[in-house]
């Protein structure tokens, strides 16, 4: 069960509560399960009971405690426990692990966005929290219901970067965005860092700027870093954090982040070749035992939740600390994926190329709604 499933899953328990007349709640649109938070336990975790509780006139655990029975018979769930104050914690059969790897490389570089079987809401949802623990701000982005989510930004390098990053984000959350900047951008912003934006000049009556994180420095100049590692500068940072422009960014290290993510998916692709020459395939499958295979799927499979958020807070900061994430989880993995010396390769070894496939799909995929190239030789 893959965490798109998951979240069906629960929301599905909540109708048949409702329909039973265990529950006098209004069934929400969306349901989001993410890793368990500080307490909870197993593969996924969901706050539900929580943000049902006050329509529902009832204790958050007692909430919990009517959806459980709608849970633990559910196909792919082999465990439900009530934590805290009322988070539902879920463990999962051992074929969920293959059957996210399975979904990750069905929906491509695409995994996460909204556009898939779940509708234009997406998989998560955008109203989910940052994990089970709390709500994670605004009830998401505009758009899907027809709205247009109107981006405006100052004339500052920075914030047209990261307001054309959040838009892509937007965009892949099934939003409809519209992006302008107090002024005509400066050619070599277009020409460097291929940034554009919808309109230049006075924001429409009644839209203020909404998109100001701290500008970029002017010395030295951004611009000089090249496309990929000025955008990674900028976007990287918190908006509240003043941004660095220094060389460190193109230092090819592990100290660099931007190398290590990079490096990371290149290192999987490389691996897909040597495979080949050792003739044979990735097939998603089994990877009970493997610590660093588990430390890996959870940050993958938290990636359409963070999707969602980044998107939600017009927030690329948020994709971009997690693709470091992702590739510190995956270099360690990678020495384990071909077979050594005279061994033949074996299903575990299809399985451990496959993860490694699925965590390069969804660095090149992270990266690119940044703005950023993937190379697969570095």
């Amino acid at each position: 069960m893959t965490p798109v499933e998951l979240s069906r899953t629960v929301l599905h328990a909540v109708r048949r509560a409702v329909d039973a007349g265990e529950l006098r709640v209004a069934v929400p649109e969306r349901v989001v399960v993410g890793p368990p938070g500080p307490g909870g336990c197993g593969d996924y975790a969901t706050n539900v009971a929580l943000q049902l509780a006050r329509p529902a006139g009832q204790p958050p655990r007692r909430v919990a405690e009517v959806l459980r029975p709608y849970l633990a018979d559910a196909d792919g769930i082999s465990d439900v426990v009530l934590t805290g104050p009322g988070f539902l914690n879920f463990s999962l059969h051992g074929s969920a692990p293959a059957a996210l790897v399975r979904e990750i490389l069905r929906r491509g570089t695409r995994y996460g966005y909204a556009d898939g079987p779940d509708g234009p809401d997406g998989p998560d949802g955008p109203d989910g929290p940052d994990g089970p623990d709390g709500p994670d701000g605004p009830d998401g982005p505009d758009g899907p219901d027809g709205r247009v989510v109107q981006l405006h930004c100052p004339h500052e390098l920075r914030a047209v970067v990261v307001a054309e990053a959040a838009a892509r984000l937007l965009r892949s959350q099934g939003a409809l965005v519209r992006t302008s900047c107090g002024a005509p951008l400066e050619p070599e912003w277009t020409g460097v860092l291929g940034v554009r934006v919808d309109a230049a000049g006075p924001a429409p009556a009644g839209l203020a700027v909404n998109t100001r994180p701290v500008p970029a420095p002017r010395d030295p100049d951004p611009l000089r870093l090249g496309r990929d590692a000025c955008r990674w500068a900028l976007l990287h940072p918190a908006a509240h954090d003043r941004p660095r422009t220094g060389g460190e960014h193109l230092v090819q290290r592990e100290g660099n982040p931007l190398f290590r993510v990079r490096y990371a998916h290149a290192r999987t692709r490389a691996l897909g070749r040597n495979a080949a020459d050792l003739a044979f395939t990735a097939e998603p499958g089994p990877l009970d035992g493997d610590p660093g295979a588990q430390a890996l799927l959870a940050a993958l499979g938290d990636h359409p939740r963070v999707l969602s958020a980044a998107a939600a807070h017009h927030a690329p900061d948020r994709l971009a600390r997690h693709l470091v994430a992702v590739a510190d989880a995956t270099l360690p993995f990678l020495a384990a994926v071909l077979p050594r010396g005279a061994e033949k390769p074996s299903a575990a070894h299809r399985a451990r190329l496959a993860l490694a496939e699925a965590a390069g799909t969804v660095l090149a995929g992270g990266l690119s709604l940044l703005g950023i190239d993937a190379p697969d030789h570095l």
